[in-house]
């Protein structure tokens, strides 16, 4: 005996809701840590001014933050004369992996509790069409362990409780989207992602200028 039309109507209705409320409560689960995230506060780094390959710095959170750039056989890289197209290796120690970060050539703000930017490298590779495995010859990365993000970001936290990763980034062009690293203060850049964009306390920055 087949069932009713009205009953028919009243099983796909009630499938339909259900899959609805799956899906908001799935929006909201990524959507209310992002609005009721807190700031940690400030990195504790000052402006720099001198080109070193490596930094370090103490947050208001209480985690000393590493940030070192090397080129790919591991000796400290020249950051006073970068070219197009050089490979540098990113490394970081003691970042809050509960926060994810972008990473990228950015210009210099004008105050500490200003974010970085803008960047030079766009949307990290991968950060659209989801595939975590786009991470060589990156003008800029996403590094993340958040569960509803890790499929579009193209990198992890290596050690989740030391904060530590790594990253290996092609030097881009200087000049790019209304930002010319030529005439602006830029530096290798570390800023919490999308999902705490006013939070200042990742913001680590290594300087850098282009050779002529």
């Amino acid at each position: 005996m087949t069932p009713s039309r009205p009953r028919t109507f009243r099983i796909v209705l009630i499938a339909l809701l259900a899959v609805a409320v799956l899906v908001l409560a799935g929006v909201l689960i990524v959507l209310i840590p992002i609005l009721t995230h807190q700031s940690a506060g400030g990195s504790g780094q000052n402006l720099p001014t001198e080109f070193v390959s490596e930094v370090s710095a103490t947050g208001a959170d209480g985690r000393t933050r590493t940030l070192e750039a090397t080129t790919p056989d591991g000796t400290p890289a020249e950051l006073d004369q970068v070219t197009p197209g050089e490979s540098l290796v990113i490394s970081g120690t003691g970042f809050d992996s509960g926060i994810g970060i972008y990473l990228a050539i950015c210009a210099i703000p004008e105050s500490p509790s200003e974010k970085p930017g803008p960047c030079l490298g766009g949307i990290p590779e991968g950060a659209e069409s989801g595939d975590a495995n786009a991470t060589v010859g990156l003008a800029s990365a996403w590094i993340t362990d958040a569960w509803a993000w890790r499929a579009f970001a193209t990198h992890g936290y290596d050690d989740p409780e030391t904060g530590a990763f790594a990253a290996m980034l092609t030097v881009p062009d200087p000049v790019m989207d209304g930002l010319d690293c030529r005439e602006t203060r830029c530096a290798i850049a570390t800023r919490a992602d999308h999902t705490a964009a006013s939070d200042r306390v990742q913001d680590i920055l290594l300087p850098v200028a282009f050779a002529e």
